[in-house]
């Protein structure tokens, strides 16, 4: 029997197995989150200018030329970062592979009567400075930073800059006025849409509603939540709205959002809150109580996320200064560090005297998989229409595991002649890209443009992503 559900058009995208997007059925295969692996300890908050509460709420992206790492410093004059200290300063580091990180001499700001630190912004907005490289093709070359920074109850204000060090107010008053900011407020220009859009901070009710005073905007009671909106220009923003979640996903503090696109498939939106346990104290010797992990949900919209995946991206490790309040902040951006990674970048050790940075890596477009165990696992896929010649596979088997996989064309079920799972030659190893055939053939251009399915036989294998391609 025909099926009639209409097709969805993937063309030549990645599409990684990150949600139910793309799967129809599942038989013996699941949905798997992906933890990414620890690495080095890429920055150590040494300077005097990065006492107790420095490291985090920080921005990374490649300019062109280099890797940018901009975080938070906290004069050590200053017992804890609180919110409203001058005593808080914006800082960058530098690096040309994101592995090896330095702090350069920029002799644009005064700390204690020198110029020789790394700071490119000073004062109480300090606290949440969030800079963006903007590759909006419309962009004034006085523009091509952008930033956002602001407190509870002002507002966000907007700033601009040519080269990412000396930065300007793009106009005097806030640009978003709507939430409670004290927090990492970020944004990007969001290629989906052709504009720019920001996510923050807004307080929750329980049952999921806004905790705000309608008339002055200002946070009353509740739960630290996720809000975002848009705009084309950067100083006219529109009403924010909270983040939407799948039914079922449970209601958490999320202290940030480190949202971005997915590099190489940026028709998806990856996030890796900050949730925080505010009622936990794990470390006695810790002044404040509260313990926190980072966790990971996904967006085809930029405002309904899916959690398919509840449960840690990061857990707290062995560490006993990692059980503490404020640990595990992700810091905005996903770098490419090497084709077969992508390298981010989350804070440890918050407010103790040895705190960094340590860079984590997760296989390219390797987030989550269809996993099958060894007693084998089938899925099958909705009805889509592809642009392409080729199907490429980002997957991994154990030695005795494999991959199948059969075409059912128009939708009918039936498996597409020469194209059945048996037909398939069979698919073993680790690889990021590799070229699925049929009795030693490739060829799908009779498929292109045209519905089909896919049907997935697999044992002892996660399937990450796929794609079409010529």
């Amino acid at each position: 029997m025909a099926d009639k559900t209409a097709p969805l058009n993937i063309g030549g995208r990645v599409e990684m197995f990150i949600d139910r997007f793309l799967i129809a059925d599942m038989d013996g295969a699941a949905l798997k989150m992906t933890p990414p692996q620890p690495r080095e300890k890429v920055l150590l908050m040494d300077r005097p200018w990065e006492g107790p509460g420095s490291g985090i709420y920080s921005c990374v992206f490649f300019d062109g030329e280099k890797y940018r790492y901009y975080y938070r410093g906290v004069g050590t004059g200053e017992k804890k970062a609180f919110d409203g200290s001058e005593n808080q300063y914006n800082c960058l580091a530098v690096s040309s592979d994101g592995i090896h990180w330095e702090k350069p001499e920029l002799g644009l700001v005064e700390f204690n009567g020198d110029t020789k630190n790394n700071i490119v912004f000073s004062g109480h907005l300090a606290h949440n400075f969030s800079p963006m490289l903007d590759p909006n093709p419309a962009c004034p070359p006085d523009e091509k930073f952008k930033a956002v920074a602001g407190l509870s109850p002002n507002g966000l204000y907007a700033f601009k800059s040519p080269d990412g060090l000396r930065w300007s107010p793009i106009q005097k008053d806030p640009v978003i006025k709507k939430g409670a900011f004290d927090s990492h407020n970020l944004c990007f220009y969001d290629t989906n849409r052709g504009g720019y859009r920001c996510y923050s901070r807004y307080f929750a009710r329980p049952d999921g509603e806004e905790a705000l005073d309608p008339g002055a905007g200002v946070v009353i009671s509740g739960r630290r939540a996720i809000q975002n909106c848009v705009s084309s220009d950067f100083r006219r923003w529109s009403e924010p709205v909270p983040n939407h979640y799948n039914e079922g996903a449970p209601l958490e503090q999320f202290y940030t959002n480190a949202t971005v696109l997915c590099p190489g498939a940026e028709h998806i939106y990856l996030s890796f809150p900050m949730r925080f346990m505010s009622e936990r104290y794990k470390n006695r010797d810790h002044q404040y109580v509260g313990v926190s992990d980072a966790v990971f949900m996904t967006s085809r919209d930029g405002e309904h996320f899916d959690r398919t995946f509840p449960e840690a991206w990061i857990r707290p490790d062995l560490s006993p200064r990692n059980w503490t309040q404020r640990n595990y902040i992700t810091a905005c951006g996903v770098l490419e560090t090497s084709p077969e990674e992508f390298s981010l970048y989350v804070g440890e050790h918050y407010e103790w005297d040895d705190a960094f940075a340590r860079r984590y890596t997760v296989r390219r477009h390797g987030f989550g998989s269809v996993n099958a165990p060894y007693a084998g696992g089938a899925f099958i896929t909705k009805p889509f229409v592809f642009d392409g010649d080729t199907l490429h596979l980002n997957y991994s088997t154990s030695a005795p595991g494999g991959i199948r996989i059969g075409i059912a064309a128009d939708g009918t079920g039936w498996p597409a002649c020469g194209f059945s799972a048996e037909d398939c030659d069979v698919i073993y190893g680790n690889e990021l890209d590799y070229t699925v055939t049929w009795r030693g053939k490739s060829d799908l251009s009779a498929f292109r443009g045209k519905s089909v399915r896919l049907r997935f036989l697999m044992k002892d294998a996660d399937l990450y992503s796929i794609r079409f391609g010529g």
